[in-house]
């Protein structure tokens, strides 16, 4: 994903100058009810897609970081020879949306599924939502993946990867909207996150590889 130093992620820079013209065209006309909604759905669409710089802290050259702002919903023994954890976050509309590389590692698999976006309580979630799954593969040989699944969104999931691309750890990869992370690690991965935790991208240290 290129760089971007600018306050609004390039995703939502098509939705909010969509919006301001609205919001222009309603003020000449005098439309005085639809300028105050297209003004809130302004502000809500600069709040949705902030990108702010974040704080990059030092850490072990093992270490993992969240890939997602949201709270650690679930944290599972998997009877797997590949993964032993998989850990849930949620992320709602309220959360800063740019997803961030955890570890350095380079993309070894990488499937996009552009589906629906129903709500998460639905039968049909998980197998009918838009969703990616991103296998990587660390220079140690530590596999892990990271499945983002879209929830009830007006704005897409945005990856920005291809497969055999070496990624740093905490550079931006793509933007998702309200939905659900499953991240699955392997055996020799030690967890520091308990359920209910914040978590923020490239900041909330989830564990290391041993």
């Amino acid at each position: 994903m290129k760089t971007n130093l600018l306050p609004l992620a390039k995703e939502g820079i098509h939705y909010f100058l969509s919006s301001l013209a609205l919001l222009i065209i309603f003020l000449i006309f005098d439309f005085d009810f639809l300028a105050f909604l297209t003004s809130i759905s302004t502000l809500f669409i600069t709040y949705s897609f902030r990108n702010p710089e974040r704080k990059l802290s030092v850490f072990e050259a093992k270490s993992f970081l969240s890939p997602v702002d949201g709270i650690v919903e679930s944290i599972q023994d998997l009877d797997d020879d590949e993964y032993a954890y998989k850990i849930e976050i949620q992320s709602t509309c309220t959360d800063v949306a740019i997803l961030r590389v955890p570890a350095n590692a380079t993309v070894s698999k990488l499937l996009k599924y552009n589906g629906t976006r129903i709500s998460k309580d639905a039968k049909l979630f998980t197998t009918l939502n838009e969703n990616v799954k991103i296998s990587f593969l660390t220079q140690e040989e530590n596999k892990f993946k990271i499945m983002h699944t879209l929830e009830r969104s007006f704005a897409p999931l945005f990856i920005e990867l291809e497969e055999k691309q070496k990624l740093f750890q905490t550079v931006r990869y793509g933007l998702m909207l309200n939905g659900r992370t499953c991240i699955y690690l392997p055996h020799n991965f030690r967890i520091s996150v308990t359920i209910g935790s914040k978590l923020k991208a490239s900041e909330s240290l989830m564990g290391y590889f041993s």
